[in-house]
């Protein structure tokens, strides 16, 4: 028998890198990114702000601080997601990209939602 957390909210990433909005010459790599957001947790619970931290090959930082998501602060009851697309532009023809969602139950205890460090790479860059 598995137990439920509950507080469990999970963050999977997809990239893809956008050579039309790109200018490789004057170092402008331009990157897509999905991310879905699941409720894995017994307790519904409301997304309201994001922190990002990117990193480019150069080790040059950009944090993002911000209100929710693409302009919406999504409710996800149990077993419930949401996904949405988003961008970034970085300096090198690598990066990397990790943060935090933070996060209220319906309960009122508030948390962070982990998102992992992902890389941000024009495709044939890395092996």
């Amino acid at each position: 028998m598995t137990e439920i957390k509950q507080y469990d909210i999970r963050v999977h990433v997809k990239t893809e890198y956008l050579p039309s909005e790109s200018d490789e010459d004057n170092d402008r790599f331009v990157f897509a990114y999905t991310i879905t957001v699941e409720n894995h947790g017994s307790e519904p619970a409301k997304l309201l702000s994001r922190h990002w931290i990117i990193t480019d090959a150069e080790n040059r930082v950009q944090e993002v601080k911000g209100k929710g998501v693409i302009g919406e602060q999504p409710h996800l009851k149990e077993g419930e997601s949401f996904s949405y697309t988003s961008g970034t532009m970085i300096e090198t023809k690598v990066g990397s990209m990790q943060g935090t969602y933070q996060m209220i139950a319906d309960d009122g205890h508030t948390f962070n939602a982990e998102i992992k460090p992902f890389t941000l790479a024009i495709p044939g860059i890395l092996h």
